[in-house]
């Protein structure tokens, strides 16, 4: 198995640049996924081919029965599914390190002078904020991850068939084996069944964080506006209805628009009316 400490070290780099989900999907990748197959899955397939016993002693038959039924063996397609998976992350983690690097040198131009322009996606202390081309990024990267999750799980189905790993299988090969192929026997197949099904457990795990995280960001994002929102309205009803204590001088406007007085003719007609209405009820 090889070494994973250079992706580790890489991977460890984007907990600082993604949400409370993703870090909780980063530890899934390293303890359940990288370190158990490194210490014990690789293990379980490491004499695999020297335990692998077929009842043809025709030359050549081991090694093509053995081909048949691993196309590629487990270990490798997990290693691939790994790497493949874990290409989005440092994808984004470069391009974050891209934009913190520039807003960086942004503000070491603007240390002497005044300062024009404000750090978009980083704050004080230089964590990133996922927003703008960078949510964008993020998102991007999240829907890959699930896509290529989901792509290996089905490949898996496609090349191995059946997820149940039997004592004894059939070889329908007839070269180099015998006309009627030949009976093939694996070894520990209980312990290679129980590892298959741990990978399409935390496959499916995996896949259901980085959905959470989708939803998560959208909600978030969703939030912040709405805050905007609130914030913009109340600055407007701020300037209609001003806490201003000379508000009496603002008595011929009405939220923000001034009031027009009646013409005068129209006014001596509602008095006459009313005077008229008083002595109609001296009468009665």
């Amino acid at each position: 198995m090889g070494d994973w400490s250079y992706l580790s070290s890489l991977l460890d780099k984007v907990q600082s640049h993604s949400t409370i989900v993703g870090k909780i999907w980063m530890s899934v990748l390293f303890l359940f996924r990288i370190f158990v197959l490194g210490a014990a899955a690789d293990k379980v397939w490491a004499d695999d081919m020297s335990d692998f016993l077929c009842d043809s002693h025709e030359p050549g038959c081991k090694h093509a029965c053995y081909s048949w039924k691993f196309p590629i063996s487990y270990i490798h397609y997990w290693v691939l599914q790994i790497t493949f998976v874990s290409t989005p992350t440092l994808v984004y983690l470069g391009h974050a390190v891209h934009i913190i690097h520039k807003e960086k040198r942004m503000m070491e131009q603007q240390k002497n002078g005044p300062i024009l322009r404000k750090p978009k996606y980083t704050d004080d202390r230089g964590k990133v904020k996922i927003k703008g081309v960078l949510f964008c990024t993020y998102m991007t990267q999240l829907i890959v991850k699930i896509l290529l999750e989901v792509g290996f799980s089905v490949g898996q189905f496609y090349i191995y068939g059946s997820l149940f790993m039997d004592f004894l299988f059939h070889c329908p090969i007839s070269l180099p084996c015998a006309r009627t192929g030949a009976q093939c026997y694996i070894s520990r197949p209980t312990e290679k069944t129980i590892f298959i099904f741990f990978n399409l457990v935390i496959s499916g795990i995996s896949v259901l964080l980085n959905i959470i995280e989708i939803i998560y960001l959208i909600c978030k994002r969703r939030r912040k506006a709405t805050k905007q929102l609130l914030a913009q309205q109340r600055a407007l009803s701020s300037q209609h209805y001003p806490a201003n204590p000379a508000w009496g001088g603002m008595s011929n406007h009405y939220r923000g628009f001034p009031l027009t007085p009646l013409p005068a003719q129209s006014t001596a007609d509602q008095d006459d009316k009313h005077s008229d209405f008083i002595s109609k009820e001296k009468d009665m």
